[in-house]
């Protein structure tokens, strides 16, 4: 049943769905250090098939992924597998706060995309607005090197801004081509199924597969597979089927304040005003964005 506004079991959900997607980063950042980030990506594309699989099948929903769509299934599959690429590359070169906050400028991108190509997407006054905050905040993150710089690569950045090109790029095929009648649980599965190769085969190009591998790197990329994946997709999508899209999108900013906190937790990631300003761009920039009215 649609609700007009978040309730407590919404707000809850929203925050449990956001919190996983930044704990996700720190998992990428960790099993980095065992796996090579592209073959990491591949591994988790690859077991992440039978988790939806196993989805579609028990919703009934297996007949939706049809063999008609295969064109614009390899498409947004490949562009999954960039966005991937670039994504645990730069987890593996740059700071977790700072990819967050740089791959969440998301809506900056898809905003383009969508006034330009999408029928009733037009940027008003203020969705106009909203972009153009989120996307002074991720040119001001990429260019404010903190002393000191360290892990803090550029080219870590410039991934993590390829990744929200990507996320972008996915956003745009689901509703652009014939793959929205196939509906979101289709898409995923072409993402997964389609990326999977491409990741693997490319991996043996971005140096040794195995880094200084340990147990819980392999329990993380189960975690990934299935809870990441398939568990948090499938959360988000119910938010967006009961409740109003851009108050769920509006909360999407809450991501990168906890792979801030995280990382300034666990890391020692240094909470700088650079940073914090960058992030406050984007998160008004993604409110105003979604919004509607």
């Amino acid at each position: 049943m649609r609700k007009d506004s978040l309730d407590g079991v919404g707000f809850a959900t929203v925050l449990a769905v956001t919190l996983l997607l930044a704990v996700n980063q720190i998992i990428v950042k960790e099993v980095n250090q065992g796996l090579q980030p592209v073959f990491f990506a591949g591994l988790r594309s690859a077991l992440a098939i039978a988790f939806v699989w196993v989805f579609l099948k028990w919703r009934g929903l297996t007949a939706r992924v049809r063999m008609s769509d295969l064109g614009p299934g390899l498409l947004i599959g490949a562009i999954f597998a960039a966005e991937f690429l670039c994504l645990f590359i730069a987890l593996d070169l740059t700071l977790v706060s700072r990819a967050s906050v740089i791959f969440y400028s998301m809506p900056v991108w898809m905003g383009l995309l969508g006034h330009f190509f999408l029928p009733g997407e037009r940027l008003n006054a203020v969705r106009a607005l909203g972009l153009l905050l989120a996307f002074l905040g991720t040119a001001w993150a990429i260019v404010s090197r903190p002393a000191g710089a360290g892990e803090a690569s550029l080219l870590g950045d410039i991934l993590a801004l390829g990744a929200a090109w990507g996320w972008a790029g996915t956003a745009f095929l689901a509703r652009k081509t014939r793959l929205r009648e196939a509906g979101p649980e289709a898409q995923l599965f072409w993402m997964v199924a389609v990326s999977a190769p491409i990741l693997l085969l490319a991996a043996p190009f971005f140096g040794p597969l195995i880094r200084e591998i340990e147990p819980a790197h392999w329990g993380w990329l189960l975690f990934q597979s299935s809870i990441v994946v398939a568990g948090g997709f499938v959360a988000w999508l119910w938010l967006l089927s009961v409740y109003p899209t851009a108050t769920v999108a509006s909360f999407s900013f809450l991501t990168p304040l906890f792979a801030i906190l995280l990382g300034y937790i666990l890391y020692a990631e240094p909470l700088t005003l650079p940073l914090a300003v960058a992030f406050l761009l984007v998160a008004s920039g993604i409110i105003l964005i979604n919004r509607r009215g």
